[in-house]
């Protein structure tokens, strides 16, 4: 499948998710992170994102599709993240 994080967490949480996310997920731009995972790797990674944010304060949303030959994007302006600007 090929899953699109969406994330708005609290400053002191932002890092923790997005270290999460990055070990299963490409970064994109800010807080949007995206790639093909298994549902093992799915189930994986949305219980350690449980386990960091305050369900009550946090947000993080999940876009599921079946593969990522159904995704279109469509960029203006700047292109941030993608595995080319990893360090």
């Amino acid at each position: 499948m090929y899953v699109i994080m969406v994330y708005d967490v609290n400053v002191e949480r932002v890092t923790k998710v997005l270290h999460i996310g990055r070990r299963y997920l490409t970064w994109v731009q800010n807080s949007v992170m995206e790639g093909p995972l298994t549902h093992a790797q799915y189930r994986r990674l949305k219980a350690e994102i449980r386990k960091v944010i305050d369900e009550d304060e946090d947000s993080v949303l999940f876009y599921t599709l079946r593969s990522e030959r159904d995704v279109r994007r469509e960029n203006l302006g700047l292109v941030k993240g993608g595995p080319e600007h990893i360090v």
